[in-house]
């Protein structure tokens, strides 16, 4: 049986739900169209939200068939909008790689550390996965300090690692942490 994570998931306070074909407008309004959110991603801000569209469409399929990268969007608890997002990819040899997002004014309340938490103590809690890994750019140092607060060390850089279109055309150098057992 292929490992698969949890559909949704709560936390004290955000649920995180899989993305629907008809979030784009929401996603945009909320974190995918600021060019301040998105400066250390690997993705350039939404301009339009008919692309976002179908990237949300990608997502919706990576679900329907259970492999790829399977994000989740985040709410707060109570409400159904997105405020941000996190994702993680079964590498298949014992692996889960994570990623993140939270819309600007989402900053510094902790939520995606809180999320972050949650999602490598699920992938950890499995005997397929050894190992919760995330990284993130060198000058990106508040998201060093989500995977320092889920539990995550610090185990080096890697260097010219990830495309960064919103900081020119090279690849750059990656701060990685992970969680292990």
């Amino acid at each position: 049986m292929k490992l698969r994570p949890p559909v949704t998931f709560a936390t004290a306070r955000l649920h995180g739900r899989p993305p629907r074909a008809d979030d784009g407008p929401a996603v945009f309004a909320a974190y995918a169209a600021d060019p301040e959110v998105t400066r250390y991603l690997s993705w350039r801000a939404y301009e339009r939200v008919e692309p976002l569209n179908a990237f949300l469409s990608e997502c919706v399929s990576h679900w329907e068939k259970g492999s790829g990268h399977l994000a989740w969007l985040l709410c707060l608890k109570g409400t159904d909008s997105p405020v941000g997002s996190i994702g993680v990819t079964l590498e298949g040899d014992g692996r889960a790689m994570f990623g993140y997002v939270l819309g600007k004014k989402f900053w510094g309340h902790g939520f995606a550390a809180e999320a972050l938490t949650h999602l490598v103590d699920w992938a950890l809690a499995r005997p397929e996965i050894f190992r919760a890994w995330a990284f993130c750019d060198v000058e990106n140092p508040a998201s060093v300090r989500v995977m320092e607060k889920a539990g995550m060390q610090r185990e080096g850089v890697l260097r010219r690692w990830h495309a960064c279109p919103t900081l020119g055309p090279g690849l750059r150098d990656c701060v990685v942490c992970a969680k292990v057992r």
